[in-house]
């Protein structure tokens, strides 16, 4: 079997495993809710302590910001340790190039301004119905957002497992 093919199953594994820690039990409460957040659509904030803030549009990008941050440092580390782990020396700029990827994409995404990028796609590809559905235990936009994760965690594999040999 190629090396290659094998550096990119197990890049790919490692970094979709990190991203759905990340995204779901790694993300602050704060981040989720407040990442969407615009001046013109704020978001009213109440934190454990009763303390309540109302973010707008530079709040919600720093919401975002620090949830990709916390995403990818996630994502960095599984790689590099799973890889280690798995006797695959992956190269450090093919793994700075695949966490830029994921890290870029994962912001442009998550930050869910009011008709932001996913929406103004599902309105292009004849999706928005479907983004906007919230029935019958399905939220579609969070559908989307995964779908769109996870493609772009798959060129980030790739990109991971250039030049990637055995230790």
């Amino acid at each position: 079997m190629n090396h290659r093919s094998t550096a990119f199953a197990a890049a790919y594994a490692l970094l979709r495993t990190a991203a759905d820690h990340a995204d779901h039990w790694g993300q602050s409460d704060f981040d989720a809710q407040c990442k969407g957040a615009t001046d013109t659509v704020p978001v009213e904030y109440t934190h454990e302590d009763g303390t309540k803030v109302t973010v707008g549009t530079d709040g919600g990008r720093r919401a975002c910001l620090h949830h990709v941050l916390q995403y990818c440092a996630t994502q960095g580390l599984v790689l590099v340790a799973g890889t280690r782990v798995l006797g695959i020396r992956l190269h450090p700029a093919a793994v700075a190039a695949a966490l830029a990827i994921s890290g870029l994409t994962h912001y442009a995404a998550d930050r869910r301004v009011p008709q932001g990028l996913l929406q103004r796609l599902a309105k292009k590809t004849g999706k928005e119905r479907f983004y906007k559905l919230s029935d019958f235990g399905m939220n579609g936009a969070y559908c989307l957002d995964q779908s769109w994760h996870h493609s772009w965690e798959t060129l980030a594999a790739a990109v991971a497992s250039i030049k990637a040999d055995a230790r």
